[in-house]
C-alpha cells in the first residue's frame, strides 16, 4: 500500500517540477528579451537575468537527475 502511495507522490512532484522548469524557461527568455530591447540594462535587470538563469538551470538539473522525459527529450 505504501508502495502505490509513494509512486503516486512521485509522479505528482515530477509534474510540479516539469511545471516549474517551463514557467522558469519563459522567465528567464522574458528577461533575455527585456535585455536585448533595452539600450542600457540596468544593474538590477542584469541580476534578475542571473537569478533566472541560475533558476532554470537548477530545475533543469533536477529533471535529469530524476531522468524525466519531456516532449520527447531528457
Amino acid at each position: 500500500m505504501g508502495f502505490l502511495r509513494k509512486k503516486k507522490l512521485r509522479k505528482e512532484f515530477d509534474n510540479k517540477l516539469i511545471e516549474q522548469l517551463m514557467r522558469q524557461k519563459e522567465e528567464w527568455n522574458r528577461q533575455k528579451r527585456l535585455i536585448e530591447h533595452s539600450l542600457e540594462p540596468s544593474a538590477e535587470v542584469l541580476h534578475e537575468l542571473n537569478v533566472a538563469e541560475a533558476k532554470y538551470f537548477f530545475y533543469l538539473r533536477e529533471a535529469k537527475k530524476r531522468n524525466l522525459r519531456i516532449g520527447g527529450w531528457k
